[in-house]
């Protein structure tokens, strides 16, 4: 183009714009870096996303913070980065809570296959001679988070959140490549008798596969010519010829190419003999059969060819036999399965968007309109799922949670008939008892939605909620009435007006009170009434108190005198009051009174009045007062003179009011009702926590009561002291009674129904809340039930095949072109239709008899059109009847019918028999008990409940039941059939005894003792004794004593003043002094004291034993009379009071005054006494004392629940003494707040248990071991001391043997070849129907077809092709059995579960021209279960010729090929190195040579063999002398190993000269020397001609000195 000097400028002008476009280049791509710079400099940085909030589930949001960066690092405002490329801040998250973990779970896969790590960079992979025993690997698995309930998967961040991801890597071991291993070889096969050409063979087997990249198998087949004595003389070869079938042709419609216009048809066999075979050829018209499934027959053909012994094709005419194989049939045209269009998707599964973020479901299906038929092609897949996608517009799934009802009332009853099946009520119960409640699963509804709907969810399905449900049953407590513990009565009151306000009339009432000590509990708890009233008459609301002061005289220091009164105007209650009040004018403020003089008689002061003698008057008597002064001192002479006696005593009458006292009786307040002049106050809350709306009021009926006499008018009691009649009260709310919405009908069936059933289906509703206080009463119905409607029956199908169709042959001119024969007989094939048909005959879809039966008649059956020389018979007549004896037999008769009767081979009853005999059915049938008897099945109890709750009871838990046991029914033969005809319900049974439990019975408890004591705190006692001893597991009995009772001990308290000792008063005193004259001085006085019940009106003596013995007051004491001259002073006064404290420092004191001085001015006794304070002397302290608390007491219709535990307080002195609790009171003491606690006793509850679950389905369709169970649930778990729960919470029972029908196909045929000597053929086998009992032991048996049902239609199955191999061919040999099951191994542990086992085919060549088509030999490998572990060694024999044999052995003993490692293979040739090539020299097994026998080894100085000599006198023992292969090889080769170590090697193993060589022969050489040197100085004598010795001589010697080498 250009030349040389033109290219010059070009060059130039290159260079130039290159340089300017490189640097065009950089300064565009500066600039755009600058650009780009400019533009991106500020980018959006996230931080980490925070954790997720908001409600549980998919509902929750995560987010997160955002910055704004400057591309060189630092943070700049938001506005500067691109608001477009914003990401995003918030998303969407799922939310895990705690109750999470019970829904979603991590999900594992089993580890993968573990796979040799990858070689790193560099790194060379590890060689397989370099492995010992394996090699680091890895396997992973799958781990996903998925929800437990459908299995499908969620995002792991769920289970992440309650445990940690487990792992999804880890180090493995991969073994050691292991080769293929075989077994021995077979013995060769023998040689037949002949000159011709022979192989014989002999193979062995594959017993483990190649595994871990180990080499393949190696040949299992070796091959090698027969020896033949005699070769056989050219061309005289003798050869077999065999007539060779080769495979059936597709079926096919012949065509008008392929009939010659000359009517001649010419098919090829490609024999080698160049012959040409050729058939007559009419003209054929196909058979198109016009029927609902068009089957097309058509013609199949196969070639036949002559093949000889040594492989080669002969001609035809050297196999042809009497009959020729048949080359042509009719066939069945394949035609494939047709089905219809796939229908239109279902709707997607999922209709709601739910939190388990799984997609849904939709599928679609086609039905067949024709089966596939002659071999066609099979129905694909009728049915196909997809995944759909959820679309966001679904509303959010339903969400389901429990709820409750509210607990109903509470029942002791259940708990006592619990406790005591034969319990009945006899009056009202109280304490621990059960409740129950609904527990249902509704639809949870969001809060706000479910403020504004009043309708309560409706119950749905209890499998739509998750999580345990709610308890339905609970221990509750109904409160005990106890009634109030009152006072004793105080003493009646002083006649007072009914009202003091109000003073009227002259009649009044006299009054005494109680009071409430404890106040009742309890609904029904009562107090009696605390007042007490009795008329009077004279009333007066107040009165005068007078108290008179000492008398004081007049004059002097006697006589006459005045007592000043003191008046006090007090009310009927006893307080002071302002003295106008009362209505007389006050008593006069003196009183006249008397101080005796010096010669007067002296009396003492009036005593106090007694206590009244009775409390009440009667007929009978009055109540009385007394009161006496004594004679202190006696009158002298001229001195006032004493009164009599009976001046000393007065009287006064008391209580003088009858016995009948008034009371106010009361009813029970009635119910809480409203009342229009209380005006409605807003709802509250009252006392017992309930909601409560307004005020309301109660009453109650009041009535007057007459002791003894009952109710009197209501003017006879004082109507001050009625109680109220009215009282205000809270009014509970009206509560209406609550009902969930019905639920759902139960759905009805959308398939059809079999039969005439009617199907019901129904809906429920639960009461929620019951009606109260007059609300709005419950529905009665609570369950309604209506029948489906518009259920279809459903259509019984059936297939209804039409007649066969005449047997239809191969077309008469394929038939006369192929074979040659125009007679129309033959094999063949015939047709026949079979449609689908209703009960009522009407047509239908051939999907419907399809879904109802196991398989379809036959279309196409093969037939025989029978030739001019077969044998031709009448049809079997019917069989002949059957005798009531079950060993006779039936038979069916025909006969030869035509020119059949006269042929020879029709004759042959052998071939074609004329009678066919078969035993006759018979109805005798052997039963056999099957299995272990069922547990002892009792009958089923009454199903009602109590409020919902199942009582205990109801189902019987023990006693008589039955147990059953299966019967295996067969008939004569020993077939199974159905149970039915040997028993009606499949079963024995028997009776059977479940021991009911009988727990520990008591008594009752015993009413309890009296207090032990009768003043302050003692104990009361109860008991109750043991009436049965618990057995069977009944509930134990509480610790007895040794009277087998038990004890109960509760404090008691006895007011100390309730028993009391009265006294009179003290007769006068009886002076000593038997002088009659003198009337003073000491004497004695006495007085009755007896004992009394304070709570007694009548005052009568009680058992002196009842009082305080310590109290007892004296009956008598000394007195004296002082004389006329004597001083008489009064009698002392109380002593002032000491102080609480006792301190001993302090005092107290008492005093009397001056009655009479005494007429000698002596001095008077002392006035007053003074004396310390001494604790428990003269002063005591008080102090409360508490018992310990009680056991907790409940009451006598509770026998758990809730009690009370008490503890009693007394007043006990310092010295010990109980005293009254008044005396502390008195002292302002500090009382115990509480004295009784509430407590609780445990209830002893058996378990509850459900009733048993209907029985499920048998486990097995039909024979033995089926088993059926049900099954029961706890309820309540065993509560206290109740009985415990039965372990037997499930009962099996096994099902009725029923036998199994099955179809069964037998063992393939030999392989028919129809005609030909070898080559392709076809097998059959036959599908029968078997009847078993399910297990392995029994073999089936054949039964008839129609108890099987509908043949599977399936003629693959029942027919496959085969081949029998010619001589000469190479073919391949059936299958090894399989190997014995072997694990992979290392070390001898194992490495897998799964081991393997192996078979092989190896293939036979019988012509070594033929071994070039030979097929590939097999290898199949299945896993297997309970492999064992080998372990693979190398075994030797022993040395034979410096060889021997090498092997590999498994340790179960059987030699292999291939196991053992290649590298630790030992030597199977021994070589002596160098050679032993010296005469008489053989390789000993040291590896040195050595001399044969008869011969000494003469060694070289470097202990090699130099040369052999012969042992003298050697030659008598030529017998021994034998040659070399005879000579190394010992007699025993174990006494040779034995001595072997004890003859001397001058060598060592490693060819080198052993050191007592070198010493025996320096020793050797001086004994030469010292030989020599003698024998010379022996023959010193010179002489001319010696001698020399023989040269032997040393070496001999030498020999000699090791004879032993």
């Amino acid at each position: 183009m250009f030349s040389k000097g033109n290219l010059a400028v070009p060059c130039w002008l290159w260079r130039s714009m290159r340089k300017l476009f490189l640097l065009l280049s950089v300064l565009l791509s500066h600039a755009a870096h600058l650009e780009g710079k400019k533009d991106n400099q500020f980018i959006w940085k996230p931080g980490p996303w925070g954790r997720c909030t908001g409600d549980c589930g998919p509902g929750g949001v995560q987010s997160r913070a955002l910055w704004c960066f400057h591309a060189e690092g630092r943070t700049s405002p938001v506005s500067n980065c691109d608001e477009n490329h914003r990401p995003p801040k918030e998303r969407s998250c799922f939310r895990v809570c705690d109750w999470h973990s019970d829904l979603f779970q991590w999900e594992v896969s089993d580890w993968h296959r573990c796979v040799l790590v990858p070689a790193s960079a560099g790194q060379a992979p590890p060689r397989t001679a370099a492995c010992v025993t394996a090699q680091h690997g890895l396997q992973d698995r799958t781990v996903r988070c998925v929800q437990k309930l459908n299995r499908t998967r969620v995002v792991n961040e769920i289970c992440e959140h309650f445990a940690p991801q487990p792992p999804t890597e880890q180090a493995c071991l991969v073994p050691c490549p292991r080769d293929c291993i075989v077994s021995e070889f077979s013995p060769w096969s023998e040689c037949r008798e002949g000159c011709e050409k022979q192989l014989q063979h002999r193979t062995r087997a594959a017993i483990a596969p190649p595994l871990y990249g180990g080499s393949p198998c190696p040949n299992l087949t070796e091959s090698r010519a027969c020896d033949t004595p005699i070769s056989c003389p050219l061309g005289e070869e003798e050869y077999t010829f065999s007539l060779k079938v080769g495979p059936w042709s597709k079926c096919r419609l012949p065509h008008l190419k392929e009939i010659n216009l000359s009517g001649r048809a010419v098919l090829d066999f490609s024999s080698d003999s160049k012959e040409r075979v050729t058939f007559r050829h009419q003209s054929y018209k196909p058979h198109h059969l016009s029927r609902p499934w068009d089957l097309d027959i058509g013609y199949q053909t196969r070639q036949v060819w002559c093949t000889r012994s040594d492989g080669k094709n002969a001609m035809l005419s050297l196999c042809v036999q009497d009959s020729f194989p048949l080359t042509v049939q009719s066939c069945i045209m394949p035609k494939d399965c047709e089905t219809t269009e796939w229908s239109s998707w279902s709707p997607c599964s999922k209709t709601c968007r739910s939190g388990s973020l799984s997609p849904g479901f939709r599928s679609r299906r086609r039905n067949v309109k024709h089966v596939a038929i002659g071999g066609g092609k099979e129905c694909p897949e009728l049915l196909e799922k997809e995944a759909c996608i959820v679309e966001e517009l679904l509303q959010p799934c339903p969400r389901y949670a429990w709820r409750t009802s509210e607990w109903k009332e509470c029942q002791v009853s259940l708990l006592l008939k619990q406790q005591d099946p034969h319990w009945h009520v006899t009056g009202p119960v109280c304490g621990g008892g059960i409740q129950t409640r609904d527990v249902y699963c509704a639809q949870s509804t969001p809060v706000s939605t479910a403020q504004k709907a009043k309708e309560v969810s409706r119950p749905v399905k209890k499998i739509s909620c998750l999580g345990p449900a709610p308890s339905a049953s609970q221990l509750c407590n109904l409160p005990c009435s106890t009634d109030c513990v009152v006072s004793s009565w105080s003493a009646w009151g002083l006649c007072a007006h009914e009202s003091c306000r109000d003073p009227q009339g002259r009649k009044g009432f006299r009054l005494r009170r109680r009071h409430v000590l404890m106040e009742s509990t309890g609904p029904a708890g009562h107090c009696p009434h605390l007042v007490e009233s009795v008329p009077c008459e004279d009333p007066m609301c107040y009165r005068w108190l007078v108290s008179e002061g000492i008398c004081i005289p007049d004059h002097g220091k006697c006589g006459l005198g005045h007592r000043i009164l003191k008046a006090v105007c007090q009310n009927d209650r006893g307080e002071d009051v302002s003295g106008s009040l009362c209505p007389a004018s006050p008593p006069p403020e003196r009183m006249a009174c008397e101080i005796p003089c010096r010669m007067d008689c002296v009396l003492s002061e009036w005593t106090e009045w007694s206590s009244c003698s009775q409390s009440c008057s009667n007929k009978n008597s009055d109540g009385k007062q007394t009161r006496s002064r004594t004679i202190l001192a006696l009158a002298g002479e001229g001195g006032k003179p004493c009164p009599p006696n009976q001046a000393l005593q007065e009287y006064r009458s008391c209580n003088d009011h009858s016995c009948m006292q008034l009371y106010w009786e009361t009813l029970p307040w009635g119910p809480c009702s409203e009342d229009t002049l209380v005006t409605a106050l807003n709802a509250t809350i009252g006392w017992t926590g309930e909601a409560t709306c307004g005020v309301g009021i109660q009453t109650r009926r009041v009535f007057c009561v007459k002791n003894h006499v009952g109710q009197v008018m209501a003017k006879r009691c004082p109507d001050s002291t009625r109680p109220e009649t009215v009282r205000p009260c809270l009014l509970p709310c009206k509560k209406d009674c609550i009902v969930t919405a019905f639920s759902e009908w139960t759905p009805c069936p959308r398939s059809c129904q079999p039969g005439n059933a009617t199907v019901k289906q129904s809906r429920y509703r639960i009461i929620i809340q019951e009606a109260a206080n007059g609300g709005q009463e419950c529905p009665d119905t609570l369950f309604e039930e209506r029948e489906c409607e518009d259920i279809s029956l459903c259509p019984i199908y059936r297939w209804k095949p039409q007649k066969w169709s005449p047997c239809i042959l191969v077309p008469e001119s394929v038939r006369q072109a192929i074979m040659g024969t125009s007679e129309a007989c033959g094999k063949g094939v015939q047709t026949r239709a079979v449609s689908c048909v209703s009960d009522d005959n009407q047509s239908a879809e051939m999907m419907e008899c399809l879904k109802q039966t196991n398989g379809m008649p036959p279309l196409v059956q093969e037939c025989t059109v029978p030739c001019r020389d077969d044998c031709t018979f009448t049809v079997w007549s019917k069989f002949t009847p059957c005798s009531t004896n079950c060993e006779t037999t039936r038979s069916r008769r025909r006969q030869l019918t035509g020119k059949s009767r006269k042929k020879e081979k029709c004759q042959d009853s052998d071939l074609y028999p004329l009678i066919e005999t078969e035993l006759c059915p018979c109805d005798v049938f052997i039963s056999q008990p099957y299995g272990n008897w069922s547990d002892c099945i009792l009958p089923e109890g009454r199903r009602e409940s109590q409020r919902g709750y199942r009582v205990q009871g109801d189902s019987k838990e023990c006693g008589k039941g039955l147990r059953f046991r299966a019967i295996a029914c067969s008939d004569k033969n020993g077939r199974p059939v159905d149970p039915s005809h040997c028993s009606s319900s499949g079963y024995i049974q028997e009776e059977c005894v479940i021991p009911c439990p009988f727990d520990c019975k008591l008594s009752d408890w015993s009413s309890w003792g009296s207090c032990s004591s009768s003043c302050g705190i003692g104990v009361r006692i109860r008991s109750k004794w043991l009436k049965e001893k618990p057995y069977n597991g009944g509930r134990p009995c509480p610790r007895l004593d040794l009277k087998n009772q038990v004890h109960e001990a509760v404090p008691c308290y006895s007011e100390c003043n309730q028993y009391s000792w009265v006294v009179e008063h003290w007769s006068p005193c009886k002076i000593h002094n038997e002088l009659r004259s003198l009337r003073c001085g000491g004497g004695t006085q006495s007085r009755k004291i007896r004992c009394v019940n304070a709570a007694d009106s009548e005052g009568g003596a009680v058992d002196n034993s009842l009082c305080s013995q310590d109290e007892i007051p004296p009956e008598t004491q000394s007195c004296s009379l002082l004389c006329p001259s004597e001083c008489v002073m009064s009698e002392w006064g109380s002593w002032t009071k000491c102080p609480q404290s006792c301190d001993p420092h302090s005092t107290q004191r008492r005093t009397r005054h001056l009655l009479r001085p005494s007429l000698n001015s002596r001095t008077c006794a002392e006035d007053s006494q003074v004396r310390p304070c001494l604790l428990n002397e003269n002063c005591f302290q008080f102090q409360y004392n508490l018992t310990e608390w009680s056991t907790c007491q409940l009451s006598e219709n509770a026998t758990c629940g809730r009690g009370v535990r008490t503890r009693l307080l007394s007043c006990v002195r310092s010295d010990g003494k109980p005293v009254g609790v008044d005396q502390c009171e008195q002292r302002n003491l500090e009382k115990p707040q509480r004295m009784s606690i509430q407590c609780l006793v445990e209830c002893a509850v058996n378990c509850q248990l459900s009733g048993w679950t209907a029985w499920t389905e048998c486990s097995k369709t039909c024979g033995h071991g089926g088993q059926m169970s049900r099954a029961r649930f706890v309820i309540m778990p065993t509560q206290g001391e109740g009985r415990p729960c039965p372990t037997e919470l499930t009962q099996q029972k096994t099902c009725p043997v029923t036998p199994c029908y099955s179809w069964v196909l037998g063992n393939w045929s030999a392989c028919k070849l129809e005609g030909g000597d070898c080559g392709e053929g076809v097998q059959i086998r036959s599908l029968s129907c078997m009847v078993h009992n399910g297990s392995s032991s029994q073999s089936a048996v054949s039964v008839d077809a129609a108890l099987c049902g509908e043949m599977p239609f399936q003629d693959s199955i029942l027919k496959q092709p085969c081949s029998v191999p010619c001589p000469g061919d190479c073919h391949l040999m059936e299958w090894s059995e399989w190997s014995t099951c072997e694990l992979t191994c290392i070390n001898g542990r194992s490495f897998e579960t799964m081991g393997r086992q192996s078979r092989s085919r190896a293939f036979i060549i019988q012509s070594f021209e033929n071994q070039d088509s030979c097929p590939q030999q097999v290898l199949e490998t299945r896993p297997c279960t309970g492999g064992k572990c080998y372990h693979y060694t190398w075994k030797a024999s022993l040395w034979n010729n410096n060889e021997r044999t090498v092997w590999c052995q498994r340790s179960d003993g059987i030699n292999v090929t291939g196991g053992c490692a290649p590298q630790a293979r030992p030597a199977a040739i021994r070589q002596c190195n160098p050679a032993c090539k010296k005469p008489f020299s053989y390789c000993t097994q040291g590896g040195v040579c050595g001399c044969e026998k008869g011969y000494r080894e003469i060694m070289r100085s470097n202990g090699f063999l130099d040369y052999c000599m012969k042992v003298p006198g050697s030659e008598e023992k030529k017998a021994d002398v034998k040659n070399l292969a005879g000579k190394n090889r010992p007699v025993n080769s174990k006494i040779h190993d034995i001595f072997k170590g004890w003859s001397l090697h001058p060598l060592d193993p490693d060819g080198r000269v052993k050191i007592w060589v070198y010493g025996v022969s320096g020793g050797g050489f001086l004994i030469m020397i010292f030989l020599v040197f003698t024998s010379y100085l022996l023959c010193k004598k010179p002489k001319p001609h010696q001698s020399t010795p023989p040269q032997q001589k040393p070496l001999t010697l030498a020999y000699d000195g090791d004879l032993d080498m």
